[in-house]
């Protein structure tokens, strides 16, 4: 498989809504792999296709709790209760912020066989979910910050960034 390019804001691909896939095939499992390779590569807990440059309802998510997580056109069905994380992002490289998310979620999606799953969640994987999730609708996690002084920077990035990010 490949690593690839993890497209970041202003991006504006990262803005566009993801389309449902309909038939999962070898250009699906494919993707999927790279997704993989290039969420590792990256130290990522999770990804969206719509990171990689692509309008497919893909996430990869691996929090090394448990298994890795594929789902393909994945929902959430169900949230109980709110908390507040501190949330970070690969396509917001350098910067972490404080958001509200929920204790756990339920989603359903289908996993790369096809077959429809449901998958309850709470703690990281819940945040991770609902963040990948959210990428699929054009919303990045800079939308649920609590107050913009929340957003706060890791390390220097060059000023054009730091501009980019103010127009979020």
């Amino acid at each position: 498989m490949a690593t690839l390019q993890i497209h970041v804001v202003p991006d504006p691909v990262l803005r566009q809504k993801a389309k449902r896939i309909r038939y999962i095939d070898r250009s699906v499992h494919h993707l999927i792999g790279n997704m993989m390779d290039t969420m590792y590569g990256a130290s990522g807990v999770g990804l969206a296709a719509p990171q990689v440059g692509v309008l497919w309802r893909l996430i990869v998510i691996d929090t090394r709790e448990e298994e890795a997580i594929i789902l393909i056109n994945p929902g959430i069905v169900k949230r109980l209760g709110s908390r507040m994380v501190n949330e970070g992002c690969l396509s917001i490289p350098g910067y972490e912020g404080e958001v509200t998310r929920a204790v756990s979620v339920t989603v359903k999606g289908w996993n790369p066989q096809g077959k429809e799953v449901r998958i309850k969640a709470s703690n990281l994987l819940a945040q991770a979910l609902e963040h990948e999730i959210d990428h699929l609708s054009g919303v990045l996690y800079t939308d649920h910050l609590i107050s913009p002084d929340r957003l706060y920077r890791l390390s220097p990035q060059p000023a054009a960034f730091k501009q980019s990010l103010a127009s979020l």
